[in-house]
């Protein structure tokens, strides 16, 4: 076993126009500060050259020295705004043309080739950078269709996942020759939400050794599925993790669905870390017992409390939640140090 590294803190939510949001530098900074050990940094411009990553050692060294100025690391890069755009359904061109740079909107062939281009850039960073994990989206061509109504097409998801694993294949190569894993964070409107679904994609890859998970409960905790017995099937994929909380209170109005109504007032929401119904010492205890190899990062999104308080509790929180895993069994003080030919004797065996 080893102990999870850790705290983290993905910087998307918290990235502004202004000091010291608006740098690199500057949220390195504030992060290592507030005690955070590592940061999770989204493929933006602003934040990183992503095709100099690629390409230039040098670059890499340098971005981590500047780090590690500040008493952070890297623990991977996330590029979940592209990954959403390797598959988007038409019924969404329009809502996710601001994912894209202003050149790209109302070309989605092109947006597509963008975005793949960029993922694949982010292997190579990432394997450039040290790292050995990556943080992304897989985008959806089913998702308007989750729910048989009016009854599916036959083969209508069959072709989708189909052409799904078709157009990520030749990404999760490029994640494969690099020696890093691509892992998917399975949430709602993607087509990769649930374990069924991560399952499906799967089957349709052949089982690529680089298709990964980043586990995040919150999710779960919407669509009320066990995130415990989750870690129990399907740990061995699992190599990031988002520590998000949650809560699901089905009301006589509203369930799961949420009937559009706004992120604070439907039955389930975010909440910052400790406000909400996820058990996190059962979740850090199954990661340790499952050997997790990566980062326990904050992912911050909370309806009520104010981001910065979200952030400065969240790295006592995680590190509170650390388990520093033991290097030995508890019983080994009584242990009687026999041999085959004693346990033969034991046995009746001799």
């Amino acid at each position: 076993m080893r102990t999870i590294k850790g705290p983290g803190i993905f910087l998307a939510q918290f990235m502004g126009s202004e000091a010291p949001f608006d740098t690199l530098d500057g949220l390195a900074r504030w992060a290592g500060e507030l005690g955070y050990k590592g940061i999770q940094i989204p493929c933006d411009p602003r934040l990183i050259d992503l095709r100099l990553a690629a390409d230039s050692r040098g670059y890499c060294d340098d971005l981590r020295g500047r780090l590690a100025e500040h008493g952070v690391e890297l623990t991977e890069l996330s590029t979940h705004l592209q990954g959403q755009l390797v598959a988007v359904h038409p019924a969404y061109d329009a809502l996710f043309d601001g994912f894209a740079p202003a050149e790209l909107r109302n070309r989605p062939a092109d947006r597509q080739a963008w975005a793949v281009e960029q993922v694949t850039l982010a292997a190579r960073a990432s394997a450039n950078l040290g790292l050995d994990a990556h943080a992304t989206f897989s985008g959806a061509l089913a998702w308007p269709y989750i729910y048989p109504w009016p009854q599916r097409p036959a083969g209508l998801v069959e072709e989708a996942f189909a052409e799904l694993a078709r157009r990520w294949r030749p990404i999760l190569d490029a994640f494969g020759a690099a020696g890093v894993a691509c892992a998917f964070e399975l949430h709602p409107g993607e087509d990769l939400h649930d374990g069924a679904t991560f399952e499906r994609f799967l089957e349709d890859l052949g089982g690529h050794g680089a298709a990964a998970i980043l586990y995040d409960p919150s999710h779960f905790v919407l669509q009320q599925l066990d995130y415990l017995a989750f870690l129990d099937i399907y740990h061995e994929r699992v190599r990031c993790f988002h520590v998000k909380d949650a809560e699901f209170r089905p009301n006589g109005r509203a369930g799961v669905y949420g009937g559009y109504q706004d992120w604070i007032d439907r039955p389930g929401r975010f909440r910052s870390l400790g406000d909400g119904q996820v058990d996190f010492r059962a979740i850090f205890s199954k990661m340790a017992q499952y050997d997790f190899p990566g980062w326990a990062v904050l992912e911050w999104e909370c309806a009520l409390k104010h981001p910065q308080d979200g952030a400065a509790e969240g790295a006592p929180f995680i590190r509170d939640h650390l388990i520093r895993v033991t290097p030995h069994a508890f019983d080994d003080f009584a242990a009687a140090g026999t041999d085959r030919t004693v346990n033969h004797t034991i046995l009746g065996l001799a």
